[in-house]
This record gives C-alpha cells, sequence and structure tokens, in this order.
C-alpha cells in the first residue's frame, strides 16, 4: 500500500504522525510519501519515507500552503491507494478532488475549541471561526473517513470511529528517577505554562534543582525563555526529534505539565505525561482532568492548582527529599504505561484501518 501523508501545519517531526503512525505503517511494508515543511522547519526528511516539501501554514499566512498541499494531492491522487491529512486547513486541500483515493482526517484536537488560544485571530472573528470550524467537521464526516486522537472528541460527531490514542514507545527497562533536574517536553506557550515554569526554575535555582524545556515555543514565548536562559534560570533546548527528545528523560527527578484551564485542554489527555510515565518519573501536573484521572489512578505523580510556580516548586523538592516515594511514584508510572499505554498495541488497530479503507490486504 501506497499512503500519502500530509501537514502544513505540524512538525515534519512531529511524534504522533512520524514517529508512530508513519513508523508503524512502514514497519509493516507500506510504502509512504511524508508531505511536509521541512525546509520552513530546517529539517530533511526521514530516509525511509519519500520527502515532499510544503510551505508551512503560520497565523494568517496559510493560503499559499494549503494550494501547495492541493496541487501535489492533485498529481498524486492516481498514484497512492489512501491518502492521511493532518489539519483542518487541508480540508480545503482534497475538497472536490475528482478521482481521489480514500482520504483519512487524523483529529488532533478539538477545532473550534482552540480558536481561543490563536492570538493572532482577532477576537470579534472567533464565534463566526468556531461555527464555520463545526461546519467544516460535519462536511469532513459525511466525505472522509475520520481518526481521533481522543475519545472524548467522539462527541462532536454524528457517527463512531477509530480512536487511534497519542500514546508512546515505553522502552523495556528505565533508570530510577534522579534528585537534581526537572523536565518539561512539549509545545510551550503562554496557555502551556511557560511564564510558570520560568517562576518554577527560578524558585529552584537555590535548591541547586535545574529546569530543563525541551521543545518548539510559540513567537510570544520566545522572548521570555531567552531571557530566562540569560539569566541563567534554566536551559532551553528548543525543538528536539522526539526520539532524541524522550532521551532527555531519563534520570530527570520530575516531568512537568502546567497547562491552563483552557476549553481544548479540559477533554484532552497531555501526550506528555504518558511520556513521563513511559521513562519512569514521576508527573507534576496542573489539574486538566485527564491529567487527574492518570495520576490518581496510577499514583504516578502530583497535582498542583492552576498557575501556582509555588505549588509545583514544593511538590519538586518533596521529591527531591524522598528518594524512596520517588522512585515508587516513578515505577508505578512506568508499570502502568508499559501495561496500558504502549503505542504497539494502537499501532496495529491503526495499520489495520488504513489497509482496510485502502482496499489492500496486510501482510
Amino acid at each position: 500500500m501506497h499512503v500519502l501523508v500530509m501537514t502544513v501545519v505540524h512538525h515534519p517531526e512531529d511524534a504522533r504522525i512520524l514517529h508512530r503512525q508513519i513508523r508503524a505503517l512502514v514497519d509493516a511494508g507500506h510504502e509512504v510519501t511524508y508531505a511536509a515543511p521541512y525546509t520552513a522547519r530546517g529539517v530533511v526528511p526521514r530516509p525511509w519515507v519519500n520527502g515532499v516539501d510544503l510551505p508551512r501554514a503560520a497565523e494568517r499566512r496559510r493560503l499559499a500552503a494549503v494550494r501547495a498541499a492541493r496541487r501535489l494531492f492533485r498529481s498524486m491522487r492516481g498514484k497512492v491507494d489512501v491518502a492521511l491529512i493532518h489539519d483542518p486547513e487541508l480540508l480545503l486541500a482534497v475538497a472536490g478532488v475528482r478521482g481521489r483515493p480514500p482520504v483519512v482526517w487524523d483529529v488532533h484536537e478539538d477545532t473550534p475549541a482552540t480558536l481561543s488560544l490563536k492570538p493572532w485571530l482577532p477576537a470579534f472573528l472567533r464565534p463566526p471561526m468556531r461555527f464555520l470550524a463545526r461546519l467544516l467537521e460535519g462536511t469532513a464526516e459525511r466525505h472522509l473517513h475520520l481518526l481521533l486522537a481522543e475519545s472524548a472528541y467522539a462527541g462532536r460527531f454524528k457517527q463512531s470511529h477509530l480512536v487511534v490514542p497519542n500514546e508512546t514507545w515505553v522502552p523495556d527497562s528505565v533508570s530510577p528517577p534522579g534528585d537534581d533536574r526537572v523536565v518539561y517536553l512539549g509545545w510551550l506557550s503562554e496557555a502551556r505554562g511557560v511564564r510558570e515554569a520560568v517562576e518554577v526554575a527560578r524558585l529552584l535555582q537555590p535548591h541547586r534543582v535545574a529546569v530543563e524545556l525541551i521543545g518548539y515555543a510559540d513567537p510570544q514565548s520566545r522572548p521570555v525563555l531567552n531571557d530566562a536562559v540569560a539569566e541563567g534560570l534554566l536551559e532551553w533546548r528548543d525543538f528536539m526529534p522526539n526520539d532524541e527528545a524522550l532521551k532527555r528523560l531519563d534520570g530527570a527527578l520530575a516531568g512537568l505539565s502546567l497547562l491552563h484551564d483552557e476549553p481544548n485542554y479540559r477533554h484532552s489527555m497531555p501526550t506528555k505525561i504518558i511520556e513521563y510515565m513511559a521513562h519512569g518519573i514521576p508527573v507534576i501536573t496542573t489539574p486538566s482532568p485527564r491529567a487527574v484521572e492518570l495520576v490518581e489512578r496510577y499514583q504516578c505523580g502530583a497535582i498542583v492548582p492552576w498557575e501556582d510556580p509555588d505549588a509545583v516548586a514544593r511538590a519538586v523538592l518533596r521529591l527531591r527529599d524522598d528518594a524512596a516515594a520517588r522512585r515508587a511514584t516513578g515505577g508505578r508510572g512506568y508499570a502502568a504505561a508499559r501495561a496500558n499505554h504502549h503505542w504497539p498495541s494502537s499501532a496495529r488497530r491503526f495499520v489495520a484501518q488504513l489497509e482496510a479503507w485502502g482496499g489492500v490486504k496486510g501482510r
């Protein structure tokens, strides 16, 4: 089976797209053409995909990327068995194309809710844009195949769709958590707690506990992080490929998830929490419902109030000062991740579903 995978929004090294879904397809013996904004993001395609460069859709500059994706889709429609798209914008790129292969939209987020987090979108445009987003989702459901990253997204659609959760590869073994370094892995923005992370670093500095942030920062957060680095408060590694970034979790004291109380986060499972668990480190998280559910079920960390750096720092120091509790907490998270959130189980369902839609039998 030949699969065309397209994104103009996500980084070409996106963990869900490249390191989970595409990797699963390639491992199952399928050919993948992966169209993504390589040049715009300063990376090159992995050797195990057919890479095609697309423009990046960012803030208000999206039309050129959608047009380029549409041209590519039209040129390849007779050469692939199925197309997998990852951005709502790309619904416009495939709409109305005759003779197209089966198209699958992988729904990553609550699209209408995310519009409240777009600083480039004027407030007066947000209500009509939310209406248009709901309309677009309904049209997509009638004409395309859908995959959902969260079971909570099901309520937005009339039909049932396969859920392919944001799980991760869980190593066969992990190092015990250390006592001098706290990590954050993921996108960095104000709504995801970037200012709280900087303040946590300031509070922990006298205690000689380092804070390490790994991830791409939005334009509004980059000056804040650059100032914090210049001040010597923390280490910010910017974007790293997922396979490299995950190695930085090993041996950390704890992993942070500092989401604010935003509509788009209330029903989403923070993938970083699963990744922290998978690497045997305790979780410190704000009380978003899915995070609370995970931490309380598996007793794998601490829950702190919204936007409260002092509470985060206190939780870190409690773990730092109690090695037995720290190791037990990390161990419970690791065992739960290995048993319940190991990507290969979902990978098999994902590949089988695309094979069915593409009319191709698995090997």
